[in-house]
């Protein structure tokens, strides 16, 4: 009886061994170079060995681009590689900033640009503002002990795991003329309702679908907010008799702020590049009504007839700016908000 049971275990193993021999080849093959570079440099410059693949991909697919398109919105023409094109200086920005009321789109001289922008800053608003509110709300109750509440929190966060793309396909096949939505109003005896016709319609679904999407991910980043804060200020706050409200807007909101500004920051930058879920389910219609800020930079240089290169990476530097004074303005005031 031993000696089977040794024969098991040399028999395991041996299987072990040659299970583990890729891996232990692998790293003996990565350990040559490596010691050789902690030879030449030194054990104390190897985090930045390690970091260099990283940095390198980021300066290549990242950094250099950036400049690129700096360097492409101040050229003009169709041609394609930048050392072919013409210089025009800053006549690509004067096109897009040449309005006579900025708050009228119609007025500008490009006015699908300021269309895209006056769409771009309604969604945004509507949709950071319930998508902070939802997800706050939704954090809150995940945050009690109810019942499956582990398989609540899956749910609410599975369509964070799906493609943009997906989402938007889903929800169109139900909004469709005849898709589920209106097989089922007609079924109760309602006419059917063309959401992709109305523009305010559009503009609902563009902005419900948007925060569908991406509220399981603020919810997971307000629950780990809620969940560090210490269950005894809790207790003594019960202890004194304090209401939920006032617990609420004076224990939980105050030490959930850095949270919230989290949210708020990723949400509104986000949000501003809005593109692949509203271009796949209204495609920018009807007319430009759901057509924002990004659609009208991916248009502009690659899909209409004569791709303006200059013109939009002239728009996506206007964006970039935007974008950067938005972060800072918020960064700022949560400063402010945190010294005072």
């Amino acid at each position: 009886m031993a000696a089977k049971q040794e024969t098991k275990d040399g028999l395991g193993a041996q299987i072990m061994r040659v299970v583990a021999w890729p891996a232990e080849l692998t790293f003996r093959l990565l350990d040559y170079p490596l010691t050789v570079l902690q030879r030449l440099f030194g054990i104390k410059a190897m985090p930045y060995v390690f970091l260099l693949p990283n940095i390198a991909f980021f300066g290549i697919f990242v950094v250099l681009p950036l400049f690129i398109n700096f360097a492409f919105s101040f050229t003009g023409g169709t041609q394609l590689f930048l050392t072919d094109r013409v210089y025009t200086g800053t006549e690509q920005y004067g096109f897009l900033l040449d309005c006579g009321s900025y708050l009228d789109p119609v007025t500008c001289r490009e006015d699908r640009f300021w269309k895209g922008i006056y769409n771009t800053a309604v969604f945004v608003f509507f949709q950071v503002f319930f998508l902070v509110l939802f997800s706050l709300i939704t954090a809150l109750i995940l945050n009690r002990k109810i019942r499956a509440r582990g398989f609540f929190r899956a749910v609410f966060f599975f369509p964070v795991l799906l493609s943009p793309v997906v989402v938007a396909l889903i929800w169109k096949w139900i909004l469709l003329r005849d898709g589920i939505l209106n097989a089922a109003l007609v079924s109760l005896g309602f006419d059917k309702i063309l959401f992709f016709v109305s523009p305010e319609w559009s503009m609902f679904w563009a902005i419900f679908v948007s925060i569908w999407a991406h509220m399981g991910f603020y919810t997971l980043i307000l629950l780990a907010g809620l969940q560090a804060i210490p269950p005894d200020l809790y207790e003594a706050a019960e202890m004194d008799g304090t209401s939920t409200e006032r617990v609420f807007w004076r224990i939980t909101l105050p030490l959930l702020w850095p949270n919230m500004l989290v949210v708020i920051v990723l949400a509104l930058i986000r949000g501003v590049q809005i593109f692949d879920e509203v271009f796949v389910l209204t495609g920018g219609g009807p007319g430009t009504a759901t057509q924002f800020i990004v659609q009208y930079i991916y248009t502009t240089g690659f899909t209409e007839q004569v791709q303006n290169f200059g013109l939009a990476a002239a728009a996506s530097v206007v964006l970039g700016v935007v974008l950067f004074v938005l972060t800072l303005t918020q960064l700022a005031v949560a400063r402010r908000r945190d010294d005072g």
